[in-house]
C-alpha cells in the first residue's frame, strides 16, 4: 500500500449520529450521516446539538462505509442509498467526498443535504461524486436570510448555480415557518431563484416544527421561535403550489 492511500484511509470526520432506516432523506430507504459542526444560526434548528464542531465522535470513512453495507441490500432494493446531512456536511468536505467514492464504487446512491454555504472550490470534487443534492433554501430575500439563519444567501445562491451548470440533480427543500418565511413577497422571492435552475427535479416544503425546542433548553440556550405555530395545512398547500410553479415552465437560460 502506498503512502498516498495510507493517509487517504486516515482520512476522519466527526459525526453527530446515524439513522439506519430514513425515508425522508431522498429517494428510497436511505442510511443517514448526521455530520457534526454548521456555519449557520437557523432560529428554527432541531439539531442544536450539532453546531458545534468538536462534539460527535470521530470516524474513519472506511468505519462509516462498513455500517453502510450492513444495510446495502434494504437500500439497493427500495433504490435508496446514503444520505449525508447535518449540521453542514460540506465543512467536511473531504472526508464526505472519500465515503461517497467508496459508496459509488459499490453501486450504492449518495445524496448530499446541505444548505449550499460552501466556497466552490473545497467542493468540487464532493459534488463530482454526489448523485443527488438536497438543497435547503433557507429565504429567497438576503436581509430576511441573514435574520433567520445569521449570515446572507450570496453564497449560497452561487452554490445552487454551479449544480445547474454542472446539471447535477437537485431536490430543493424550503422550511415553512409563520411569520418568517410564509409571506407572498418570501414565497415569491424563492420561487424565482428555484425558476433559474434548469436541474430541480423536486420541491419539498417542510412544515415548522419545534420538536428540537428542548435541544436548545438543555444546552442552555433560548429557543426565540417559541410560541410560534406550525403552519396549516392550507398554507402547506399554497407554499408548494408557488414554489413548484417554477418546474412547470420551460426552462429559460438567464
Amino acid at each position: 500500500m502506498s503512502l498516498s492511500s495510507t493517509v487517504i484511509d486516515m482520512i476522519k470526520g466527526r459525526i453527530h449520529s446515524f439513522e439506519s432506516f430514513g425515508a425522508l432523506d431522498g429517494p428510497g430507504i436511505r442510511f443517514v450521516v448526521f455530520m457534526q459542526g454548521c456555519p449557520l444560526r437557523c432560529l428554527y434548528c432541531h439539531n442544536r446539538d450539532t453546531w458545534n464542531m468538536s462534539g460527535g465522535k470521530e470516524y474513519t470513512s472506511d468505519e462509516v462505509f462498513n455500517e453502510v453495507k450492513k444495510y446495502m441490500n434494504y437500500l439497493k432494493f427500495s433504490g435508496g442509498g446514503i444520505t449525508v446531512t447535518g449540521g453542514e456536511p460540506t465543512l467536511q468536505a473531504e472526508f464526505v467526498t472519500d465515503l461517497f467514492k467508496k459508496c459509488k464504487k459499490a453501486g450504492i446512491h449518495t445524496a448530499l443535504d446541505t444548505s449550499g454555504f460552501a466556497d466552490i472550490d473545497k467542493v468540487k470534487e464532493l459534488l463530482e461524486n454526489t448523485d443527488l443534492v438536497l438543497l435547503d433554501i433557507k429565504h429567497g430575500i438576503k436581509e430576511k436570510h441573514k435574520k433567520l439563519t445569521g449570515v446572507s444567501n450570496d453564497k449560497i445562491i452561487e452554490f445552487a448555480y454551479y449544480l445547474c451548470e454542472k446539471n447535477i440533480p437537485v431536490w430543493i427543500r424550503y422550511v415553512l415557518v409563520p411569520g418568517y418565511t410564509d409571506a407572498p413577497e418570501d414565497l415569491e422571492s424563492a420561487a424565482a431563484i428555484i425558476g433559474k435552475l434548469k436541474n430541480v427535479q423536486k420541491v419539498e416544503v417542510l412544515p415548522y416544527h419545534c420538536m428540537g425546542a428542548y435541544k436548545w433548553d438543555k444546552l442552555g440556550y433560548e429557543y426565540t421561535l417559541e410560541g410560534v405555530r406550525e403552519p396549516t395545512s392550507e398554507e402547506i398547500a399554497r407554499a408548494s403550489k408557488i414554489l413548484s410553479e417554477p418546474l412547470k415552465r420551460p426552462f429559460k437560460n438567464h
